[in-house]
């Protein structure tokens, strides 16, 4: 049950960044939600790195945006170079 609601959180968190970040996204729905579940656990690790969590804290879903809009920059750098 703990990865459905993982993958329905990392869905919602990667249609909310797409639609946050501006401009054509290379992706379709499962590459919507997979980065939205790797935003998320980078904004968790960055805040255990920073100290903003404990171990064992889930980020925020505002942090877990922001960290799959990161992730989401680096898939269009990333893909656009590959196309040229």
């Amino acid at each position: 049950m703990e990865i459905l609601w993982m993958l329905i959180i990392g869905l919602i968190v990667g249609a909310l960044a797409k639609f946050l970040t501006p401009g054509r996204d290379p992706g379709g729905f499962f590459i919507t939600m997979i980065l939205g579940i790797v935003g998320s656990m980078v904004a968790g690790f960055l805040g255990r790195t920073l100290g903003w969590y404990s171990d064992g804290e889930t980020a925020g879903l505002i942090a877990s945006i922001l960290g799959a809009i990161l992730v989401l920059s680096v898939y269009r750098l990333i893909s656009s170079r590959r196309r040229y």
